[in-house]
């Protein structure tokens, strides 16, 4: 599935190629739709598209659409489903969705869009009904959704996993993780695993590493050698961050606790660490941590309404 990025990402390439584009947003549903409102799908003059706006049952049917739409270098409001004149188009689910096709859109709002994203900063993508085509950083209160002649969207930055730990239980996680969709940085002592991209070789216990968290970061402790932690939670802790969990049993985290607080972290700091993590209870193979682990991330961060 790809992601709105990917969408922006595509639409830049296609343009840096002389390709004409269409940018469509999926403005409403009606009924029980694949997609959510915001979902975003990419098409090029060549009738190559990136990003779904169904469960792949109109896709092609709607970049040809798209491509009708591109040839009149005007924008257009398009039914597909239920109650549209597009008899030929239909969604099994019996649902409508309302799509806004933008042809050729504004490439300099692209690039925008994804500097910003690129920094780490939420994005405000107004696409006008007319066929404008704007970007700006995302202040707290925009959200998704229609607004006079325009339709808004809120893009947030791009899941980032800090994976800190050794053996296999962070190479299955880093792999699940990248295969989602995930930005990946991987902190480990293990040598065996320092040669893979994105990642930092611990040297000591002490090695001050900054994971560098942010709203969209999640933290995940995964060492089996417990002492390595805490130097590494005292500078992740204070830090603006999505979710912060360590590997280990209730004990080992009551444990992890009352090192937290020897080495002079506050409690409120401490409170914030999720443990046991994940969510299959006392999963033990690597590849069924990681993925309880990688669910438990992926549902915060859903949870806080981003793509």
């Amino acid at each position: 599935m790809a992601t709105p990025l990917d969408v922006l990402l595509y639409l830049q390439d296609a343009m840096e190629r002389g390709e004409r584009t269409a940018l469509i947003v999926l403005t409403a549903v009606d009924g029980g739709a694949a997609r959510g409102v915001g979902t975003l799908m990419g098409v090029s003059e060549a009738g190559h598209w990136c990003g779904s706006l169904s469960g792949g049952c109109t896709e092609a049917a709607i970049a040809g659409e798209a491509r009708r739409v591109i040839e009149s270098g005007k924008a257009e409001e398009l039914r597909i489903g239920a109650g549209s004149p597009l008899i030929d188009i239909r969604l099994p689910c019996g649902s409508g969705i309302d799509l806004l096709i933008l042809p050729e859109p504004d490439g300099q709002a692209i690039g925008q869009a994804l500097a910003l994203l690129g920094q780490r900063i939420p994005v405000r993508l107004d696409a006008g009904l007319s066929g404008s085509l704007a970007a700006c950083a995302a202040g707290p209160g925009d959200r998704t959704g229609p607004c006079r002649d325009t339709f808004s969207l809120r893009i947030d930055p791009r899941l980032r996993m800090v994976i800190a730990g050794h053996g296999e239980e962070v190479r299955a996680l880093t792999r699940q993780a990248r295969a989602w969709g995930a930005a990946v940085l991987v902190l480990t002592p293990d040598e065996h695993l320092a040669g893979d991209p994105d990642t930092i070789l611990l040297k000591s216990q002490t090695s001050e590493v900054d994971p560098a968290l942010d709203p969209w970061s999640a933290l995940v402790l995964l060492f089996h050698d417990h002492d390595w932690e805490v130097p590494l939670l005292a500078r992740a802790l204070p830090q603006e961050s999505l979710w912060i969990g360590a590997m280990g049993s209730r004990a080992t985290h009551a444990r992890r606790l009352v090192a937290l607080a020897q080495a002079g972290v506050p409690a409120e700091l401490s409170a914030k660490i999720h443990g046991p993590i994940g969510l299959i209870p006392s999963a033990r193979d690597p590849e069924t941590l990681a993925l309880s682990v990688l669910a438990e991330v992926v549902s915060a961060y859903k949870q806080r309404g981003f793509p």
